[in-house]
């Protein structure tokens, strides 16, 4: 059973982009290499633009300013200790991300990295927040960053955190 992704597209420039393929793929993975199973989560994406994202931002995090990726988990996943993995989901409703294009594609350029492979790794970075992952403390970030690595590398994309893909 596939997995349930719902994808609204508010900035047009994400339809040329192929956000739906890039969600599905990077949704897929990210849930295969945790061992679960797609089908039986739901991840809705908003694909916007940066004034959307910075009024969301605003909103819900109190800075008026354009981010590349947000994500709003459905339920607290967090692991207990600093450094240990979240607990695997319930089957249902992992939460929403929005990811905008203008911070997105300003980023792949400085970068030197294809647009396609910059917004896999905000993806699979928001659907890992999804999923309780964090970097607020260091040995979480360690973790969150390595899974992300491996993920990205199944889907390959280079490691945005090492020297080469950065």
């Amino acid at each position: 059973m596939p997995l349930e992704l719902d994808v609204v597209i508010a900035d047009p420039r994400w339809e040329a982009a192929g956000i739906e393929a890039l969600a599905e793929r990077a949704a897929d993975t990210t849930l295969a290499q945790l061992g679960l199973a797609a089908g039986d989560f739901e991840i809705c994406v908003l694909a916007c633009d940066d004034s959307r994202i910075a009024a969301l931002n605003a909103q819900f995090r109190g800075r008026a300013t354009p981010t590349n990726v947000l994500s709003w988990p459905s339920a607290e996943r967090g692991a207990a200790r600093d450094g240990d993995a979240p607990a695997a989901p319930a089957p249902g409703a992992l939460g929403d991300i929005a990811i905008a294009h203008e911070t997105c594609a300003r980023e792949a350029a400085a970068a030197g990295k294809p647009l396609a492979d910059h917004a896999t790794h905000l993806l699979v970075h928001g659907i890992l927040h999804l999923m309780g992952y964090d970097h607020e403390r260091d040995r979480d970030a360690a973790l969150m960053e390595a899974r992300e690595a491996r993920i990205l590398a199944r889907l390959g994309v280079a490691d945005p955190y090492s020297a080469e893909g950065a």
